[in-house]
């Protein structure tokens, strides 16, 4: 019976030899090709990737074959071929080196000149990973795996071995990524913007809770867009705080925002009405929502919920308020602090009442907003917490920056969006220039 490695170079050598002979088509060619390798490792029982697999064994062949070829173009002749005057610089043997790649580790066998000034570019100089190692590495990191998980996953998965450190070092060069998106210039004007902030722990010394603000705009196309995220200081958040966020945003070029959604978070409608003194500032009506139903008794959510819509579904400010008066004289005496509530938060909630049905939808339903603090959740969970300030931030701005397959994006577009567009230019069309 072979052993593996023979029966590797069997279904290679098999393969290939039905590829050559596939349609001229090169579609249907590397299709007949890839069917070919499958079907050929299937009956030899040879895996298709990781440590001795038939794909890890075809991309060194194809790469090994790609390095001398290069070789040839540099010294201007083939190996082995003495038709032609030679230059000075002459082939000098090899060097081994291991390329860390999707599929599995692969030997190469990299070709050296006398000169030493062969620079392959299918292998670089000093560069031991295929990047779409780095892109998976930063894929699994924003999903939240620890350095270990990656480590171990990659290892079992591909037969891949990445230290601690490398994988440590491949995150670390988000930063400067991380840094100039941070950095980057904004619109002068945005519709909308909805300000939310999520809590992580962090060890400083001892593990506190750090809350991290998070401004998400729609722009005057109607794409949403993450502008940016900041971490604030342990105890909650504060006016000093939000001013130096909406500052930031302020020195990145937005002159104006027509409505802002919030939490009712402290200090915040204080900081943007001083931030941008015409902003519409909208308190999340999903929020307000949640928060009464977290006072009562599971069985009466239902109920509850049914009185509340009546309030933020009414045509005008007064049907709200009268809404508003019934559900004090149902629930009021079960559950005062709920209803006290709502009373509190008018000012911004009630702003919401004036807007005409296609924007009351956008402000209503949040759902980049919940979309992305999803995303966070699951990958603070996977986390616990984190060791530094830095590795939360990289963590939080690949999932809030990274496409997720079959998941919502927060760089999506708004549904309908022209007649979202018409319903505001009626309200704010002299602060939306020639929009």
């Amino acid at each position: 019976m072979q052993d593996t490695h023979e029966s590797e170079d069997d279904v290679m050598e098999s393969s290939i030899i039905q590829y050559s002979n596939a349609p001229a088509d090169t579609k249907q060619g590397i299709d007949d090709f890839a069917r070919a390798l499958v079907e050929g490792a299937r009956q030899n029982g040879v895996a298709l990737t990781g440590e001795g697999g038939v794909l890890t064994s075809l991309i060194k062949q194809v790469m090994q074959t790609s390095l001398e070829v290069e070789m040839d173009e540099h010294l201007g002749y083939e190996k082995g071929d003495r038709s032609e005057p030679r230059s000075e610089n002459m082939r000098n043997g090899y060097s081994k080196k291991t390329l860390k790649t999707d599929i599995g580790e692969v030997e190469l066998d990299i070709p050296r000149d006398r000169e030493g000034s062969f620079d392959p570019a299918v292998v670089p100089k000093h560069k031991r990973r295929i990047t779409g190692l780095d892109d998976a590495v930063l894929s699994l990191y924003s999903k939240g795996m620890t350095t270990g998980d990656i480590r171990d996953f990659l290892s079992e998965t591909y037969g891949t071995k990445l230290s601690k450190d490398t994988i440590s070092s491949i995150t670390d060069a988000v930063v400067s990524e991380m840094k100039a998106w941070q950095s980057r210039p904004l619109d002068s004007v945005y519709p909308v913007i909805f300000i939310d902030a999520v809590v992580v722990k962090v060890r400083d010394g001892s593990v506190a809770n750090r809350p991290v603000y998070v401004a998400l705009g729609i722009d005057m196309e109607g794409r949403r867009d993450v502008l940016g995220l900041w971490v604030g200081p342990s105890g909650g958040e504060g006016a000093k705080q939000w001013m130096s966020m909406l500052s930031d945003l302020k020195n990145r070029g937005i002159g104006d925002v027509c409505i802002v959604v919030c939490d009712g978070l402290k200090g915040l409608p204080d900081s943007i009405r001083a931030a941008w003194p015409e902003a519409t500032v909208q308190t999340c009506v999903v929020h307000l929502i949640r928060n009464s139903l977290r006072q009562v008794k599971h069985k009466e959510m239902k109920t509850l919920a049914a009185d509340l819509k009546m309030i933020y579904t009414a045509p005008t400010e007064e049907a709200a308020l009268a809404a508003l008066d019934e559900v004090d004289d149902i629930w009021g005496a079960r559950y005062p602090a709920m209803v006290r509530s709502w009373k509190m938060n008018w000012q911004e909630f009630s702003p919401f009442l004036k807007f005409a049905p296609e924007v009351r939808k956008v402000l209503y339903t949040t759902n980049a907003i919940e979309s992305l603090n999803a995303r966070f959740r699951r990958a603070i969970r996977r986390r616990g917490h984190f060791p530094t300030e830095i590795s939360a931030l990289k963590v939080l701005y690949l999932a809030a920056t990274k496409k997720e397959h079959n998941r919502a994006n927060p760089n999506s577009q708004v549904f309908e969006w022209g007649q979202v567009r018409n319903a505001l230019l009626l309200e704010y069309g002299d602060r939306l220039g020639d929009w």
